[in-house]
Order: C-alpha cells, then structure tokens, then sequence
C-alpha cells in the first residue's frame, strides 16, 4: 500500500515538474534550475548567492537573465497566455475536496518594503507592521494581491499549507480590491474552478467594501464570508404587510437598525450553534456561532446592495467556566447559494485564512520572497511569482519529503508521524531531486562575453518620488 502511494506521489510530482518545463517559454532550464535550487535552499540570503547552489549549474549572468525573461512584457500579447498555462497547471495539483463539498480560497495582500531604492518606480506608502509600540504600521515600497487555494486538513495532515494561484501587484493607481476581483474573474473563468460546484472565498475586513463584494455576488457559485468591524451598522429586510396599502413614493428597502455596538438593536439570532475544540495546551474552549438571515448593508450608486442580502454572523469563545475570552468576532456570509454553508462551516472556513500568513511569513523567510533589490518593477514581480511556483514545488513534494531533524530537534527524532511542513520538505527537497532528476539539461558555454567598450558609461537612471493618495477631494 506505501509503494502504491509513493508511486502515485512520484507521478503527481513529475507531472507538475513538465507542465511548469512547458508552462515556461523562455530560457527554461535556467528558470526550472533556478526554482529548484530556491525550492531547497538552506544558506543564501540573497538572491544572486543562489547562482553558487549545487543544482543551479549556471552563472550568476543566467540567474539574473531567466528572472528577466520568466515572463514577457504585460503588453504581449503572449503574457496572458502563459499566465494561463501556469494557473492551470497549479491548479492540477489540488486535491479534489472530499469531507467538505465547496473549493475554499483566501485572498490577502502582502508588502514588499522597498524604502531606499530610489530609481524602482511606482512606490507609493503601504501598511507594514511595525514591532516597536507606538510606531506607525507604514513603510515605503508596492504590495501584492495574492489568492491561495486552501486544501483540507485531509490532504495536508493538518499542516497550514496555502497553494497560490495568482499574484499581481497592485499599481498605485488602482485598489487591491479591484486587482482582487481581476483576479478571481481570471480564475473562475479560465481555470479549473468554474464548474457548477460551490466556491468559498474568505478574506479579512479589507475586502468587506462594496466595491469587491458587489462584484462577487455576481459570481453564482460563490460566496463571500469576510471579516466585519465592530463599529459597522446593518439593517434588516424591510418586509410589507399583505394588507397595507400601497403609497406613492419610493419603496421602503431597509427595515430596523442593526449596530453592532449596541446590543439594544439586535433582534434574535436565527440560528446558534456551538462547538467545543481544543487548544495545542490542552485548554477546551467553546464556540458559540450566532447567525442573523435576511441582512442588508446600505449600497451604492454602483451597487445596488439592497438586492443582496447576506447572513450576520457573531462569534464568541468561552472558558471552561463559561468566562469570555477575546473579543467577538463579527462575519457577513453573501452570495447565491450562501444557504448552502452552516454557520460552523462559515466559521471554519474563516479560520482557515490564516493559513495565508504562513505562506507569507515562510516566502519572506525562506524564499527570498522579499529580497531581490532591483530598480526594474517587472522584474521585481518576475521574482515574485518564481517564490510563489518553488512554493508550489514543495507542495508537490510534501508526500515525498522524509524528517531530516537537525542535533537540536529532539521533537523530531521522539515522534513517529511528524507534520511534514513546508520547512521539512526544503530541507529534504535536494534528496529528492537529486534521486528523480531534473529536465534541464546541462549547460554549454558559447564563448565568453568581450564586456563593455573601455570609457562606456551608463545613463543615470531616474530617481522616482514616492506617490502620496491624498483623499478623494484633493485628487478631484
């Protein structure tokens, strides 16, 4: 039975291995040999130090050349196409749900802080959190959309693990809100997701503005559960008495007010459920999921949201003794078929957003996600979504990675069933690439490069401002 797996696992892994071989269309040796030696990489902390790894058997000119070239120019007419071939073909490698009957996805957007480059165009101010208390979350530098898959706990052993679909840098001149809904039209229209069965989508309370659920709902086999503030005010369905008359005048939308800091507005739930869980300490806690149907938010001139309503949902944990811990949380279910979905599958699968945060702090800290200082954005993103395909290369490795413990992991030698976690498999990945093989053939040098014309100088590149958004007055 474990070689039946093994085997099933091996062919998994290659067949991901070629469609990226044919999913690159420039320089692909170089770029699939550069993913490998990111994808097991222990010492470099720097992008170029990466040229010096075993399984990257070019120079460093090569390394800088396939980030260059991964991906044509925006205005291609090829670069859409190839986009295409790589969602389609990360998207092969997620399991078909089995203990839950929707795809769940999470969308998020992460800084790149670029402070002290002076010639990368296009910075503009984005939130970066900040340990010293009292300082303001802010840096200098662009930001990325990225929307993840979210597979079970069944196909990753409870281990956080995030599969990116697509990442897109969000332009100073636009919302990451519209770059999200951009985003998500490209992966239910082009991908393997847009199929009649039920999608979920979560996201934290950035994204519960009316200008990204407005689109989504649009979406038919969608629903939408964002996190809410504290401070927002809804309304309940105006709904008409069978005897009372018709008057002139424009008909009545909302019903009565609903704040969510004012627990005199609130009527009775329409559902509540609860559920016990268990922390890594051994500390029960319980859940308890109240649920509001027939909700409305005020629209706009855009979006007519009266034509939506959503489910309310409030989450509260308590103690042993029956003591409140942590402040509740609120969370809006909208969409079609949001009848679809209880209120503890609402709740789990908002739980399962964090997952994103791994893949962030684990692409900063161990991908280089964040460390290629160049002054050319599109190169800059190249590098970006290369950290995001290795990631995607140790998800398909996951069931082939062994536990190499380090002296100081005795956790590690103890246990029989370790989590395989992302790191685990990095550490091992060399092993297993060394053993299948790579389809990059090796190198031939063509000559040496004559280099520059002795008294050559470069032009000066442009110094760029940091674009400041100033409100919506002063940008009229």
């Amino acid at each position: 039975m474990e070689n039946q797996e093994n085997s099933q696992s091996i062919k998994e892994f290659l067949c991901w291995r070629e469609n990226l071989y044919h999913g690159v269309n420039a320089r692909k040796e170089t770029v699939i040999e550069l993913v490998d030696a990111l994808s097991s990489n222990s010492i470099a902390s720097s992008v170029v130090e990466l040229s010096e790894h075993p399984l990257f058997r070019r120079d460093y000119n090569s390394l800088y050349k396939g980030i260059q070239e991964f991906l044509p120019d925006k205005n291609d007419d090829n670069y859409s196409q190839q986009v295409n071939y790589l969602l389609e073909a990360v998207s092969q490698t997620i399991p078909t749900p089995v203990s839950r009957h929707f795809h769940l996805f999470g969308i998020d957007t992460t800084p790149c802080p670029r402070p002290f480059s002076a010639t990368l165009a296009d910075k503009t101010f984005i939130h970066y959190p900040n340990p010293i208390q009292g300082n303001k979350p802010i840096s200098i530098g662009h930001s990325y959309s990225v929307i993840c898959a979210l597979p079970e706990g069944i196909a990753t052993g409870n281990v956080p693990w995030a599969v990116p679909l697509l990442a897109e840098r969000v332009p100073s001149s636009e919302k990451a809100t519209n770059i999200g809904n951009k985003q998500l039209e490209k992966i239910f229209n082009t991908g393997s997701f847009c199929g009649d069965k039920l999608s979920v989508l979560v996201a934290d309370s950035f994204y519960s503005q009316r200008d990204f659920i407005g689109e989504q709902v649009k979406q038919n086999n969608l629903v939408t559960v964002t996190r809410i503030r504290s401070n927002r005010v809804f309304y309940r369905q105006f709904i008409s008495k069978k005897k009372q008359k018709i008057t002139s005048g424009h008909p009545r939308w909302y019903g009565d007010k609903f704040d969510l800091k004012d627990e005199n507005t609130w009527h009775k739930p329409t559902g509540i459920s609860q559920s016990i869980f268990t922390t890594k300490k051994g500390r029960q806690l319980t859940v308890t999921i109240s649920g509001w149907k027939q909700m409305l938010m005020k629209g706009t001139q855009n979006y007519k949201m009266n034509r939506h309503p959503f489910t309310l949902i409030r989450i509260t944990i308590t103690d042993e003794v029956g003591n409140r811990i942590w402040k509740p949380m609120w969370l809006i279910a909208i969409g079609p078929r949001r009848e679809e979905l209880s209120l503890i599958d609402c709740y789990e699968s908002y739980r399962q957003r964090y997952d994103m945060e791994h893949l962030f702090r684990f692409g900063k800290q161990k991908l280089l996600m964040t460390a290629y200082s160049t002054p050319d954005v599109q190169h800059e993103e190249n590098w970006f979504k290369l950290t995001l395909i290795a990631y995607v290369n140790l998800w398909t490795a996951r069931n082939l990675a062994v536990v190499l413990p380090h002296h100081w992991e005795q956790y590690l030698k103890n246990k029989k069933s370790v989590k395989i976690t992302p790191s685990l498999v990095q550490r091992d990945f060399y092993r297993i690439i060394s053993t299948l093989g790579t389809m990059a053939t090796s190198p031939k040098r063509r000559g040496y490069s004559s280099g520059r014309i002795k008294g050559y100088k470069k032009t000066p590149r442009t110094r760029h401002q940091v674009i400041t958004k100033g409100n919506k007055n002063s940008r009229k």
